[in-house]
């Protein structure tokens, strides 16, 4: 994992929580919880006022870090993209809490501003900005790769954007490794900054990718992982099972696990979470935590009950041996 850095901000808890220990994001001096909430929820199927209140619950228990991109959520009736980035950025403005929350957030993906063209990502950044109500974005990505657009360009307009000081750092998300490996090295050659991070789709029951393609790659170039779809689009909550109905926009693709394979890991997360007093979503969660190179893994709520869920991963650390059974059972 990364480096270990305690953040001297203060944070909303009640005095007697116990801290959640903080990451550095790849070498980017961005310390972070080991939690990272996503935002594809807010604007989507949690409204306003229930994304405030699980935005509320996450920071109280000590996370810091929020995913979100300006695509979130424009395939929803009625919306055009930026729903979630505004959603967001009410709430920080409202709770007057903006230096407290690293914000990571995406360009590349929405219709309206698509691909890592230099003019296309000017644009994109100023327009998140403003929904965002801020002037930086912490961790900036590009959502997916663009082949039509050189790296160099894409590289010379994140390093404007880095030198205006509107982002932090950057990052990538679904880029195949041969696409990062050569983006690292163009940073590296023209002097530019480098994507600090990725963000794959990894998680228990969805391994085989990263670890052979990406892993090697990141622990090489000192870059950290922020995966996406933590819990196998809720799959690895437990919640899904075999005669369980459950309404929820992503059951069809959590039910896809539901194979031999998928009920033995859930049969060894029942057995840990029942010996720890915890969620099963905390310890699949902790087992993401806990691989080489994982800063934080991604998981987002609708409501503050299933945020709960999720929040012991905040402090929870498995033992070798809850590891190394998890990472058997689910090989």
């Amino acid at each position: 994992m990364g480096c270990l850095a305690v953040s001297s901000a203060s944070m909303s808890r009640s005095p007697s929580q116990t801290p959640s220990p903080r990451h550095e994001i790849g070498p980017s001096g961005i310390a972070v919880s080991r939690l990272c909430l996503g935002g594809n929820v807010f604007g989507w199927t949690a409204d306003a006022p229930t994304s405030f209140a699980v935005l509320d619950a996450y920071l109280s228990a000590g996370g810091n870090f929020v995913d979100t991109a300006d695509s979130y959520f424009w395939r929803a009736p009625g919306n055009s993209g930026g729903e979630s980035e505004t959603i967001i950025g009410d709430w920080m403005a409202a709770r007057g809490n903006r230096d407290e929350v690293v914000v990571a957030t995406k360009v590349g993906s929405l219709p309206a501003r698509k691909g890592l063209s230099a003019a296309n990502i000017a644009a994109a950044c100023d327009d998140s900005l403003r929904r965002l109500r801020t002037d930086r974005i912490d961790l900036y990505y590009a959502h997916r790769d663009d082949p039509d657009t050189p790296q160099e360009e894409t590289l010379d307009a994140f390093d404007a954007l880095v030198r205006a000081g509107k982002v932090r750092a950057i990052a990538a998300s679904n880029f195949s490794a041969e696409r990062l490996r050569s983006a690292v090295e163009i940073s590296r050659r023209d002097g530019l900054p480098s994507y600090v991070a990725l963000q794959p789709h990894y998680n228990l029951v969805e391994r085989a990718e990263f670890e052979t393609e990406f892993l090697p790659l990141l622990q090489a170039e000192g870059l950290s992982c922020v995966p996406y779809y933590g819990l196998a689009k809720g799959f690895l909550t437990g919640k899904y099972r075999d005669g369980a109905e459950v309404d929820s926009a992503r059951a069809e693709g959590a039910r896809a696990y539901l194979d031999d394979r998928g009920r033995a890991v859930l049969a060894v997360l029942d057995e840990i979470a029942a010996g720890r007093g915890v969620p099963v979503a905390a310890v699949a969660l902790a087992w993401l935590a806990a691989q080489p190179t994982v800063v934080a893994p991604i998981a987002s709520a609708r409501t503050p009950e299933q945020l709960a869920e999720l929040l012991p991963v905040l402090t929870l650390t498995l033992t070798d041996d809850e590891v190394r059974l998890l990472t058997h059972v689910s090989a």
